[in-house]
């Protein structure tokens, strides 16, 4: 079994923002049961075990929204994705989807109650660590204050890129001790920064755990928070370093995985390509323990020939599978022409069972029989895809499925978890941060330090990866016509580049909870959502009819119960809602 499964279940006392008790009778403060004593917690085993509960928040234990693969924060709101707008199960998504949201809508607030836990979690391993045990050297001081810390810059950076600046606490405020009186007017970036820097310094190489985070995830992670903020030199400084020397915390040199689909199979778990995971773990008793959301994300109504059974709320948009034409030279559409004149699907493209379907035959990266699930075409080790029926509502979704982190037939029980009521549940880690996420933010580094070449160097590696990950049928023969190549004339327009970067980034990264988070930092995101509504709004009307991007949506409002709680002169909205 991996290491560092949730092992206490939540041993700590969920301090969710915003909340403040106070009680001047001294009878009444009495510890809920189940609850531990700070004396029993402050011994190295139980530090250590704060820790793992820390760690343990990290996939939302069971908050599908708080997630870090970000699925409707990211890819639905990015449009790479739609939840399918079934007007039933989940219907609290929908507003995300269509940028209809205000601060009162349902799971507004998921990913914020998510990212407090886990920071309340981080707050409670450093402020046992004020006054530990005599058993707690200086040694392990350091080797757990890192961890946290990086951990708690994590939950404040998912916060800072979905609500903007949040309360900032650390472990220095608690309870009783002015919690309900911290606003949200400063920058939460020096915080993370600081907790990131902390954690480079003072983490490992390597660790003896290797879910445990290590001085170059610490690294890389630094960067990637330069990056939202243009501060490319440093950025490019530390991605040097990463890229010429990083390891993962089981001493693997960072690299890329030779076969796309292999990242994402459980028996490579913890591959030279995965500089942070989420360890996730099925068969343990707890689904919470494997990727909790996933049970929606699957394709429906599979049965015992495919995998999940539910929910179909995950489903690949049109202009994202679109994408993945090349021309005749094996290079993306860069120009958007893959939505337009012959390529241009048309509105009776099979979206009732009753209409015909036939998948692409042009020109197209493999990326996307990687990624999505497209009808006719091999899916993972299970059958070929049959369509709509493993389509909620094929009107309001399409016709494509989601297929990265999906089980395989031959990971049935050993990555997949059957103790629920669906078995959509795997224990397959979660790649926060991959190593091709890596190579992409370096080159556009690169680019805006003025090193085009050395960025197209960085895209062919990636894209060398792609030009090897065709899939075959059963027979042997191409399940598709792969055309990709390498960029191999030199790039010495930065526009150009900047273009090409950004678009490997979406086939690449495609589905994993990305884009969104591209969009508004590059400032395309505007540009990009009106094309991708007007697009599929044609041919998905239930969906997405009337639905339309504006300016406030770059963030989610402040969820408003929050700001009653403690009252809108601390607690700042958000423009617009």
């Amino acid at each position: 079994m991996k290491n560092l499964k949730l092992k206490i279940g939540t041993l700590l006392t969920s301090a969710v923002m915003l909340v403040a008790v106070s009680c001047s009778e001294e009878f009444l403060d009495v510890p809920p049961t189940g609850v531990l004593a700070e004396a029993q917690l402050s011994t190295l085993a139980g530090i250590d075990a704060s820790l793992i509960a820390a760690y343990s928040q990290v996939n939302g234990r069971g908050n599908r929204l708080a997630s870090p693969s970000n699925w409707v924060w990211g890819s639905i709101r990015g449009g790479e994705a739609n939840k399918g707008t079934d007007p039933g199960d989940f219907s609290s998504i929908n507003p995300f989807q269509r940028f209809e949201a205000n601060s009162a809508s349902g799971d507004v607030g998921s990913k914020w109650n998510g990212a407090y836990e886990g920071i309340a979690r981080c707050n409670n391993v450093l402020r046992l660590l004020l006054n530990p045990g005599p058993d707690v050297t200086e040694a392990d001081k350091k080797r757990i204050s890192s961890q946290a810390r990086f951990l708690r810059a994590h939950y404040y950076f998912e916060l800072k890129r979905d609500y903007g600046n949040t309360p900032y606490v650390d472990e220095t405020v608690d309870y009783g001790s002015g919690l309900a009186e911290v606003s949200n007017t400063q920058d939460l970036y020096p915080f993370i920064e600081a907790d990131l820097n902390y954690a480079k310094d003072n983490l490992p190489a390597t660790q003896s755990q290797v879910g445990r985070v290590n001085s170059w995830a610490a690294k890389a992670y630094l960067a990637k928070v330069y990056m939202y903020q243009n501060k490319f030199a440093p950025a490019k400084a530390l991605f040097d370093d990463v890229i010429a020397n990083g390891v993962t915390s089981n001493n693997l040199k960072y690299g890329l995985v030779p076969y796309y689909d292999d990242m994402f199979r459980g028996k490579n778990d913890n591959h030279q390509e995965s500089i942070w995971a989420y360890q996730a773990a099925a068969g343990t008793g707890s689904v919470n323990n494997a990727n909790p959301e996933f049970d929606l994300n699957f394709p429906y109504n599979t049965g015992p020939s495919g995998p999940g059974n539910c929910c179909g709320f995950y489903q690949p948009s049109f202009t994202f599978v679109n994408s993945f034409r090349t021309n005749a030279d094996g290079l993306p559409l860069l120009d958007g022409s893959y939505n337009s004149g012959a390529n241009q699907v048309k509105n009776d493209m099979g979206l009732t069972t009753a209409l015909p379907f036939t998948p692409d035959t042009g020109n197209l990266d493999p990326r996307v029989d990687h990624t999505t699930g497209r009808r006719g075409l091999p899916y993972l080790d299970w059958q070929d895809h049959p369509g709509a029926n493993w389509i909620r509502n094929q009107g309001n979704a399409g016709p494509y499925s989601p297929k990265k982190y999906v089980y395989a037939r031959s990971e049935q029980g050993t990555f997949q978890d059957n103790s629920s009521w669906t078995p959509g549940y795997t224990g397959i880690n979660f790649m926060i941060i991959r190593f091709a996420d890596v190579l992409l933010l370096a080159a556009e580094a690169e680019i805006e330090t003025g090193n085009l070449e050395k960025a197209r160097d960085y895209v062919n590696r990636i894209r060398t990866r792609a030009m090897n990950s065709k899939i075959k049928r059963a027979d042997g023969s191409m399940a598709a016509n792969y055309v990709v190549d390498i960029y191999k004339t030199a790039w010495t327009d930065a526009n150009a580049a900047r273009a090409a970067v950004r678009f490997e980034r979406k086939l690449e990264l495609g589905m994993e909870g990305h884009r969104f988070y591209d969009l508004v930092r590059w400032n395309t995101v505007q540009a990009e959502l009106d094309a991708y509504l007007a697009y599929d709004s044609k041919l998905l009307v239930a969906a997405f009819g009337g639905a339309k991007f504006t300016e406030k949506h770059k963030l989610l409002p402040i969820p408003q119960d929050q700001i009653d709680l403690v009252g809108s002169d601390i607690l700042k909205q958000n423009p617009g809602f």
